[in-house]
């Protein structure tokens, strides 16, 4: 998944790529050059008292490393654009995605883990990318480069390499293999931390009311010592590796001068070559190193990609058509027809044989208990869900059919749990029509009873809205949900239980305002309170998934036992003297 990942990415910056390799390729054999100029200085200048060559080759030197510095800095710089818009592309590509799942991937998912894959888990596989760029491209160069110019130097001394870098490989490659479980388990532990974490942060006021901070915060502790016990086994782990290096490195050192001093006791080498040699093995050493330390980082990317392309590679449930329909007559006629629903591995449906017309200029109320499937029924219609039977029609065309935007063009919902974007009002009004004016927006206020205690607030239209809403009150929330939908001016307004935290004389206001409004669309009302359904045009009692009265007010009293019970449960019946 991970090269899968870094393949598809990365091809963009394919030129970008190539400097970085052309930058470190030169910055690398410019940096191998150094050790042997270093020799020369020492056998030929300093052992001869050559000033002059000395000062010459000092000064060639000074050219090379120059030439390395300006290689290293341009490469990291090719190297850290590259990186930086890979992660942006990659974020942007998990973003859209998420936008394109329904309501059953992001539950499947889950918020939290959404976000951590879109925010840690893209952080992780571009630190492998800039450290790619920077560290493993030089590695096999210098490797490679160490090696032969080692082999310049003495062939007598090579048999040290065919031992030290084994060692070292074998060495690290043990912890890594146990790395590896343990960035796997750190990912589910963050997605642990960040769950609990913003369900305690949303629901602040249940904790507080029930006295459950303790019981909070040793939850939140129990899942943050997870966390911190596995990062520190991945800590411990990744602290022995460098002790582990400078062992051999030092290990290594030794046994170049003790059996480097006979060869030079013995005139098989000079004193200069030596220490080139020293130095080349250093090399490559620290190259094994720095590989295998991109090793250790390979594991953590590798996991954070196969979480990353989980989330790229699963299809909505929710697809747009291939062929869609692109306009409709303006009418404003929703249908359904036969339509069933039942969740992915549930055992029965939750909505069987739903059929009902609502047409332009009629309000269809929907009523049941808890649990009858009401909202389900109403995120049918703009395909929150797709209907597993039947069909739901706009305007006589199948929901599955239409081009997205112009079904959502032609909705207007208000959903059971208003949300308000942090921002202003106007800002959160103009989700409906971002090229509302302000009387506009005013008057759709009017209607939704909110302009008294939007007039009140400090800037009016301009003033601010925390994130969800919370700075206003449950109601004002509701009535401001209402104005955003009525800014939109659609032909098909979907009301699910959005009067539930009005007072009944506020209902009423706002129920007579809207009736001239919506008098050309069609209006659906999901609601739990009679009062708020006595006047519509067709009435749907909804028990168990399934129809089991329609009609109005009056006649379901006395044709549906359903409707009848949750009148008589919400309205004072008349007791016999």
């Amino acid at each position: 998944m991970l090269a899968r990942l870094l393949r598809t990415y990365l091809r963009p910056y394919r030129r970008p790529l190539a400097a970085v390799v052309l930058l470190q390729l030169v910055g690398t054999m410019a940096s191998l050059y150094l050790p042997s100029l270093n020799a020369d200085i020492i056998d030929k200048g300093i052992a001869q008292g050559d000033t002059g060559y000395i000062l010459r080759t000092g000064g060639w030197m000074l050219l090379v490393s120059a030439v390395q510095i300006a290689c290293s800095i341009t490469a990291v710089y090719f190297g850290a654009r590259t990186a930086m818009g890979f992660g942006r592309d990659v974020r942007a590509a998990v973003f859209r995605r998420i936008g394109e799942f329904s309501t059953r991937e992001v539950a499947q998912f889950g918020a939290p883990s959404l976000i951590t894959r879109n925010t840690n888990d893209v952080q992780q596989v571009q630190m492998l990318v800039v450290l790619t760029c920077t560290m493993l491209v030089a590695a096999p160069i210098m490797c490679v480069g160490g090696v032969i110019m080692a082999l310049r130097e003495d062939l007598g001394l090579s048999w040290l390499m065919l031992v030290s870098v084994p060692v070292l490989v074998v060495a690290i490659g043990l912890i890594i293999r146990r790395m590896v479980p343990q960035f796997r388990l750190m990912q589910t532990r963050i997605d642990a931390v960040n769950r609990v974490l913003r369900e305690q942060i949303a629901g602040i006021r249940v904790v507080r009311a029930f006295v459950r901070e303790p019981y909070e915060v040793e939850r939140f502790g129990a899942a943050n010592a997870d966390l911190t016990a596995t990062a520190l086994r991945a800590g411990r782990l990744m602290a022995l590796i460098f002790p582990v290096v400078m062992l051999v490195l030092n290990s290594s050192s030794v046994a170049v001068l003790w059996f480097g001093a006979s060869r030079v006791d013995a005139g098989q080498i000079q004193i200069g070559a030596l220490t080139a040699f020293l130095n080349y093995l250093m090399q490559i050493l620290m190259s094994v190193m720095m590989a295998t330390f991109m090793l250790m980082m390979v594991p953590r990317a590798a996991v954070c990609a196969e979480r990353i392309v989980e989330v790229l590679d699963t299809e909505p449930s929710v697809a747009p058509p291939r062929h869609p329909v692109t306009e409709l007559p303006d009418r404003g006629v929703l249908e359904l027809r036969g339509v069933q629903f039942q969740y992915p591995g549930a055992a029965a449906p939750v909505l069987r044989d739903i059929s009902f017309r609502a047409g332009a200029g009629r309000t269809t109320a929907i009523i049941g208990s808890t649990g009858a499937g009401k909202t389900t029924l109403l995120s049918l219609v703009p395909r929150l869900f797709d209907v597993t039977g039947g069909s739901v029609l706009v305007d006589g065309v199948d929901v599955r059919e239409l081009d997205p935007d112009l079904l959502w063009s032609r909705i207007g919902i208000v959903p059971q749990k208003p949300y308000l974007f942090s921002g202003t009002v106007a800002s959160n009004l103009r989700y409906g029509n971002p090229d509302a004016t302000d009387e506009e927006l005013w008057d759709c206020l009017e209607i939704a009873q909110a302009r008294e205690f939007v007039e009140a607030m400090p800037g009016g239209l301009d003033a601010p809205i925390a994130q969800g809403g919370t700075n206003v009150s449950g109601g004002q929330r509701q009535r401001l949900a209402i104005a955003r939908a009525l800014v939109r001016q659609p032909e098909i307004y979907l009301f699910d239980d959005s009067f539930s935290a009005l007072d009944l004389a506020t209902d009423a206001r706002l129920r007579a305002a809207l009736r001239p409004v919506t008098a050309d669309a069609a209006v659906v009302i999901v609601a739990q309170r009679v009062s708020t359904i006595l006047d519509a045009d067709q009435i749907i009692v909804l028990d168990a998934g399934g129809v089991v009265g329609t009609g109005r007010h009056a006649d379901l009293l006395d044709t549906c036992p359903t409707y009848a019970e949750i009148v008589e449960s919400q309205l004072t019946a008349e007791v016999p003297a």
